[in-house]
């Protein structure tokens, strides 16, 4: 049977006949109640909210992590809201894939991590920014 996750108007499963993803911090399926109010976050990088940024790679994906929680929080969501991540990774590395895990254990802190697609790239929009996250998630309407 397959794991299966219920939050907020989705549920996460992880599929018989497909790896466990959970090593990696992520899931393999999010299905979304029809009804549900869709929240799309734009890439957030590692800067703080004075826009600066950190040279270590931990660092800046736990300061991206904050960063989509706020912009969840302004339409009265969380991180548990989130069921599809897009990462991308400067130079990604299997250290850097620990690390993220790591930052991403601490934020779903034992809840089922979020769909997620992660994306190596040679360089992202600010010099010195080493991750990037897309976020989707989903509420329900007034709740």
């Amino acid at each position: 049977m397959p794991q299966t996750h219920l939050a907020s108007p989705f549920a996460l499963s992880n599929p018989p006949g497909l790896y466990d993803p959970a090593p990696n911090a992520y899931s393999h399926l999010a299905a979304v109640s029809p009804n549900a109010e869709w929240l799309f976050i734009a890439g957030q990088g590692g800067e703080d909210a004075q826009g600066q940024l950190s040279p270590v790679f931990a660092e800046q994906a736990a300061q991206a992590i904050s960063n989509v929680r706020t912009a969840l929080q302004s339409r009265g969501a969380d991180l548990q809201h989130l069921f599809k991540l897009t990462l991308l990774i400067v130079d990604h590395t299997e250290e850097r894939l620990r690390m993220w895990v790591e930052e991403a254990d601490r934020a779903w802190a034992g809840h089922m991590k979020p769909v997620c697609t992660l994306i190596p790239v040679p360089r992202l929009a600010l010099d010195g920014m080493l991750i990037e996250i897309e976020a989707v998630a989903a509420r329900m309407p007034n709740g």
